[in-house]
């Protein structure tokens, strides 16, 4: 299990702010100003994956997208040298093969509304009436990073990404949600908080549907915590089955500063608070009636 395994969470803007002031790295992405490119290609190679330049990147609307090996580095390389030359996309300082790590940031931006997951009506009836399943918070953040590696092609979480990763959890700025049956993790997902907004990275699942409840359950835990969004990345078939909508870039920038609502700014926290990480029923994130929870599950999880 990871270090939090309590029933709440430690994670706020308040301590991710904290984060940055106390880890290096920041200034990496001062040189970019605002050129962001045209959010079809990356927006510059190079950097370092420690947890200071991932938290910086994040806040600044940019993810990682390493390369599972050389021959992805020289691709990269291939594909996007000319634009380098160009000025088009930056080339940062840091790394013995700059190209063996890209910055990247959409336009548009997929996102979701927190209490706005799209589960379905087959899986709300499933989950209501007789699931098994139950959630949590933050209580298996390493297994759930390892369950999104697995057999992953091409690889994109590599074990420095995935350290940097646990060193934010570790923060409690990195979070993760997960599915359970019984004792066993059977789905999960992670993603970064930044101010009001939580950035999704991977997920996983073991048993049919469980990754999407897993995205359900944490988004509305972070509702709950006062957040405003969930940041899919990447924008896709799949996302968008979830109940993603294309957000343009300088509307997401202003909402991950905190400026799309200017009483949350006055604020100065996002209006986000600690998230539970509480054991709870998956049947509640069905529509109607609930069924009572299982007290002996609940112990098996705690």
């Amino acid at each position: 299990m990871s270090r939090s395994e309590g029933s709440r969470s430690e994670g706020s803007r308040a301590e991710g702010s904290r984060a940055e002031g106390s880890l290096s790295g920041a200034s990496l992405f001062d040189a970019l100003g605002g050129r962001l490119g045209s959010g079809d290609g990356p927006v510059a190679f190079g950097g370092s994956l420690g947890p200071g330049e991932l938290l910086a990147a994040y806040r600044r609307g940019l993810f990682p997208l390493p390369a599972a090996d050389v021959y992805a580095s020289a691709y990269s390389e291939a594909l996007y040298g000319d634009a380098v030359e160009a000025g088009e996309v930056a080339l940062l300082p840091g790394g013995a093969d700059p190209y063996a790590l890209a910055w990247w940031s959409p336009d548009p931006r997929p996102v979701i509304v927190p209490d706005g997951v799209r589960l379905g009506r087959r899986l709300e009836r499933r989950l209501r009436n007789r699931s098994s399943w139950w959630t949590s918070a933050d209580r298996a953040f390493g297994q759930v990073l390892a369950a999104c590696a697995e057999g992953r092609q091409p690889v994109w979480l590599t074990e420095e990404l995935a350290a940097a990763l646990m060193k934010l959890h570790g923060l409690g700025v990195a979070h993760s949600g997960e599915v359970w049956e019984g004792e066993e993790l059977i789905g999960g997902v992670f993603g970064v908080v930044v101010g009001p907004v939580l950035s999704l990275d991977s997920m996983f699942h073991r048993r049919p549907d469980a990754a999407r409840v897993a995205v359900a359950d944490l988004g509305a835990r972070f509702g709950a915590a006062g957040g405003r969004l969930l940041d899919a990345q990447w924008d896709g078939p799949h996302v968008r089955s979830l109940g993603a909508e294309p957000m343009a870039r300088s509307r997401y920038l202003a909402e991950l500063s905190g400026e799309g609502d200017r009483e949350d700014a006055d604020r100065g926290a996002g209006g986000v608070g600690a998230l539970d990480g509480s054991p709870l029923p998956a049947a509640r994130l069905g529509r109607g009636p609930v069924r009572p929870a299982d007290p002996s599950t609940l112990t098996d999880l705690g």
